[in-house]
């Protein structure tokens, strides 16, 4: 369990609460913060070590810090493993094997990122307003 704790750098932490690896968490995770329930949620996704990994939205409400923690942390998880990523923050996905572009609900293209940019207007659009929402939240911060 420590071992998986490290990988999703979440051990650290763990051992920071009150009673280290025998603190309860609260219901739901509730005595946490978002950043650390996406770690322990990763943590144990690594002891159950399944061939295929969903990750709906990872890291969509983690601020830039803890972003790169649960990317680092799911680059340990998905190490030899197909990964199913579903994300609107396209820049967690650039370095996919193929995106699948949905538009209502059916496939409007698919390909690597730079395909994709260079051939669907679908995600050069939504690329365009991901870097345009990038700058400007980088603007205000």
């Amino acid at each position: 369990m420590e071992r998986a704790a490290q990988k999703a750098s979440c051990h650290d932490f763990i051992l920071s609460l009150p009673r280290g690896y025998d603190t309860l968490a609260g219901d739901g995770g509730s005595h946490l913060s978002g950043g650390e329930r996406q770690r322990i949620a990763i943590a144990r996704a690594i002891l159950k070590n399944s061939p295929v990994v969903v990750l709906d939205e990872a890291t969509a409400f983690a601020d830039p810090e803890n972003e790169a923690v649960i990317q680092s942390s799911i680059s340990q998880l998905v190490a030899g493993k197909t990964l199913i990523v579903i994300a609107h923050r396209l820049s967690t996905i650039t370095a996919a094997d193929t995106i699948f572009v949905l538009n209502e609900g059916a496939v409007d293209a698919q390909g690597t990122h730079q395909e994709l940019l260079a051939e669907s207007h679908l995600y050069q659009a939504l690329w365009q307003a991901h870097i345009g929402t990038k700058d400007k939240g980088e603007e205000e911060a």
